[in-house]
């Protein structure tokens, strides 16, 4: 199942600050999906291990749909007062929740983590 376009990037913004390396290309995205040129407030919930790990929300949209995510996404990640900063590996194992808020009600998407944590590692004793 492919990744919706708006979970895509709040990922590629926190990868962004990861790998300290601009990725995201704001005009083809805006061009492509004329959507993401709207105010909609959004919130951004990471979750690892399915516990709360950082969060941020916009109440009052002031800007695009793709700066709100781009924003939120950072700051759940890495500015979230609760929390340290996501590392790396948080970042592969975390899932990634957006909710929209429009005049019709919240719309939420949940990604799921890049690498799945397992239980079952065969090759554990060859680490």
């Amino acid at each position: 199942m492919s990744r919706s376009v708006l979970l895509q990037i709040a990922r590629d913004s926190i990868q962004e600050v990861l790998e300290a390396n601009r990725t995201i290309d704001k005009q083809t995205l805006l061009r492509e999906h004329p959507l993401l040129n709207e105010k909609i407030a959004t919130t951004v919930n990471i979750y690892l291990d399915s516990k709360l790990r950082g969060s941020s929300k916009t109440k009052i949209p002031s800007s695009s749909l793709l700066e709100d995510i781009i924003r939120n996404a950072k700051i759940s990640a890495f500015e979230d007062k609760n929390f340290s900063p996501i590392t790396t590996s948080q970042y592969l194992h975390c899932e990634i929740e957006l909710l929209l808020t429009t005049p019709d009600g919240v719309i939420s998407e949940k990604d799921p983590a890049i690498l799945k944590t397992t239980t079952n590692q065969p090759f554990a004793d060859f680490e």
